[in-house]
């Protein structure tokens, strides 16, 4: 019998967990053809999340969870739990119940029909507008600077996976992983599958500007040299311009001598422009050299504190 895991990661999400397992028990009655299992990993939540885990645990032995020691994050946690499934298929999604547990029924009649890859696509969301056009510009973005594999635009990395590309992606030793860009990279034959957004139910979100620029930069750092290519030619526009500059000062100074007045104004605004164009790109070559200080580090994903039902 063929088995279909659950890998999802959690933080203070006391109140969605119950809610999250029975919504995907609902969906996975309606295949008893396959067997399920549940990759649950925690991250080193304080509000009563991990008691509500040992409990679904000790009812259920399918539903294993990974104790993490401390928080590593929304990157790392649920990758670790994507390769520690056994299931034929993983089905990847957040505990929040953002992304609705009912999609996966979906997902799984496009694996029958021979996809290997199943993602879902955000066709809309119940969320914030405003931040909706800024990951749709994003995706753009970096859909324009890719030249290999190109990003899946609208996706959040809910999805369905078969055994052969999770086997895979154990090849790629990514110590802090883009996921979203190698589900582009690795390939197979894919399915794209519509859903909506939903607005979290209990709790508060536990990304911010920090964690969502962190990721940001994840997928353009992993995925193109498009930033350190603009900073080479930024410098030669900028300086080209300046050249100019310097020569229509230089004419009209020998022209009217006497009453052109050079000024203090250009010289200063010319002085903070450059630096803040300074500025900007030494912290795109930083991102760069972090990801590069990342990799040589070479860390584990997580640190692992207690294991059940494995």
């Amino acid at each position: 019998m063929k088995v279909i895991s659950i890998a999802t990661s959690c933080y203070n999400e006391a109140k969605n967990i119950p809610e999250f397992y029975e919504r995907c028990r609902a969906v996975l009655s309606k295949f008893p053809q396959y067997d399920y299992e549940f990759v649950v990993a925690d991250n080193f939540s304080t509000d009563g999340t991990r008691e509500i885990l040992r409990e679904i645990a000790s009812k259920d032995q399918k539903f294993r969870v990974i104790l993490n020691a401390n928080n590593f994050g929304h990157i790392r946690s649920p990758y670790n739990a994507i390769l520690n499934t056994r299931g034929d298929a993983v089905v990847t999604l957040c505990s929040d119940l953002q992304e609705p547990p009912e999609v996966i029924e979906a997902f799984l009649h496009a694996w029958e029909s021979g996809a290997k890859v199943v993602v879902g696509i955000r066709n809309g969301t119940h969320s914030h507008v405003l931040m909706e056009q800024v990951r749709k510009f994003y995706y753009w973005l970096l859909e324009n600077s890719v030249s290999g594999s190109k990003p899946i635009s609208r996706f959040t990395g809910f999805g369905l996976y078969d055994r052969a590309f999770v086997e895979a992606l154990k090849q790629f030793h990514e110590p802090y992983p883009y996921f979203r860009g190698l589900v582009s990279e690795i390939g197979f034959s894919r399915v794209e599958v519509p859903f909506v957004q939903d607005r979290r139910k209990h709790g508060r979100t536990k990304n911010n500007f920090l964690t969502l620029y962190d990721m940001a930069m994840t997928g353009f750092v992993n995925h193109t040299k498009l930033p350190l290519r603009l900073a080479t030619l930024t410098g030669i526009c900028v300086g080209f311009f300046s050249f100019l500059i310097s020569i229509y000062y230089f004419v009209m100074k020998l022209l009217y001598w006497d009453t052109f007045s050079l000024g203090m104004a250009p010289l200063m605004i010319g002085m903070f422009f450059l630096g803040a164009v300074q500025l900007f790109f030494i912290g795109v070559i930083g991102e760069y050299l972090g990801a590069i200080w990342t990799q040589v580090k070479n860390r584990p994903l997580v640190i692992e504190e207690e294991r059940i039902n494995f």
